[in-house]
């Protein structure tokens, strides 16, 4: 159950004098059948003593202070953190100190929730001194012990506990739930590195849309370009739903992947600033994709989103209400200015939003994506020229038949390409000479 590089620290630990544990994550993963992808172990030996215990392996320091002590074995890395309780947390994140201790029941009574709240012995069995036992059978994220004490020692809790109930498609518990939303202003003193990578852990999970819907309150605190959404009536025949629902829908809809629901979730944010109703009483929301991308950027570049994140997602937001070409020829010339997997993103980004509509608009929607889909599927399956270097001559071609070095040359290599992208021109090196010979 325990893998033999864990077992081995556990052992020498315990050879030592010490006690020693596999806890936390870990354990919570191990008895819900899944194969942990990291493991952390417990200790009453001081952070001087783990040290020299494992004389013998490479060891990462930095975390020493607080107890930690990272011990390479068989080339995998595992922190062995000694037993501890935190002080006070005076910025809602960190602890000013910590106290270590001799015992494993003061270390599992800091723990965040209930699930990662449990120690491990091969021999003993796990210790759950908190019910974290019963919370797995349940499905539920509870606290340990009082939630507002847990989020205002460490605010991102908040987002945690979101992110393992979407992961998990676990509840959260109601008093723990309750405590997440009226503590969330928490979230204000948490670094925008650390709430994004929850952020994307919450959208990735199962559980995604049925979190942010019960959560909404919480997840504007993060985001307030989203709260004008809730509640925002289209007014419209093509949907069923406010704006913040029907972006729900769609990111249900998509993929677990952070690119389709990253953009999912900003592609309508620009909605309520560009509503206009006509004198029939329906709602139009001229421009909106534009606006919805620069509200994305804004909000993405505070959370300090890396560049390629930001340019897929940024594209897919303002691209998601493109018609598409419809012909062999419009999608060649289209595909001269796009990158096909791009536009495939952009095809599962525009089904998703498809599958939001109300149902009666749905229908000739994605039968438009089918159609289009398609087509792309065809032109690309037919190995296109799409760009100047696919072109069976080049610039130095032009040069060996007499032409100077310009924009001129360059014009004319364009031109060739269009010739060749409607159509009117093979692909080939003497019919594109010959063209060029008439037109030197």
């Amino acid at each position: 159950m325990i893998p033999e590089h864990v077992n081995f620290i556990l052992s020498r630990l315990r050879q030592a004098g010490f006690l020693a544990y596999a806890v936390g994550g870990c354990v919570r993963d191990l008895l819900r059948g899944e194969a942990p992808h990291d493991w952390d172990v417990c200790t009453s030996a001081l952070p001087d003593e783990t040290e020299r215990v494992f004389f013998d392996c490479p060891q990462i320091l930095t975390g020493k202070k607080h107890g930690t002590v990272a011990v390479v074995v068989d080339n995998k890395l595992v922190e062995i953190t000694t037993f501890r309780t935190d002080g006070a947390y005076l910025d809602n994140r960190h602890p000013e100190a910590v106290t270590f201790l001799t015992s494993l029941e003061g270390d599992l009574a800091r723990r965040d929730f209930t699930v990662n709240a449990m120690a491990l012995d091969e021999n003993e069995g796990p210790i759950d001194l908190f019910g974290g036992q019963a919370d797995l059978t349940d499905r539920i994220i509870r606290t340990v012990g009082d939630p507002a004490a847990r989020f205002r020692e460490d605010g991102l809790r908040i987002l945690r506990g979101l992110r393992f109930a979407s992961r998990l498609d676990f509840a959260v518990e109601p008093a723990t739930a309750q405590t997440m939303i009226d503590e969330r202003a928490l979230l204000h003193n948490i670094s925008a590195e650390r709430i994004f990578s929850e952020l994307k852990g919450i959208l990735t999970g199962p559980a995604a849309g049925r979190i942010l819907r019960g959560f909404a309150p919480v997840i504007f605190i993060v985001l307030p370009e989203l709260a004008p959404m809730a509640g925002f009536e289209q007014h419209s025949p093509y949907h069923d739903s406010d704006v913040w629902e029907h972006t729900l829908r769609a990111l249900e809809a998509s993929p677990r992947d952070p690119i389709y629901r990253l953009a999912l979730l900003f592609h309508d944010c620009g909605k309520p600033d560009c509503f206009t109703i006509d004198e029939n009483g329906r709602g139009h929301f001229y421009g909106h994709p534009k606006r919805s991308r620069e509200l994305a950027e804004g909000a993405l570049r505070r959370l300090k989103c890396d560049n390629d994140t930001l340019d897929r997602v940024l594209y897919l937001v303002e691209k998601h209400d493109t018609w598409l070409p419809g012909t062999d020829q419009s999608m060649r010339r289209f595909l001269l200015h796009e990158d096909p997997a791009r536009v495939r993103d952009l095809l599962v980004v525009q089904r998703c939003d498809a599958l939001a509509h109300a149902p009666a608009a749905q229908g000739p929607a994605l039968a438009n994506i089918d159609r289009w889909e398609t087509l792309l599927t065809s032109v690309l399956a037919k190995r296109p020229c799409l760009s100047l270097k696919d072109l069976a001559v080049s610039g130095d071609d032009l040069l060996s038949l007499g032409m100077v070095p310009g924009p001129k040359m360059g014009k004319l290599l364009n031109d060739m390409l269009i010739e060749v992208v409607d159509g009117a021109l093979p692909n080939e090196r003497a019919a594109l000479l010959s063209y060029a010979e008439k037109h030197i």
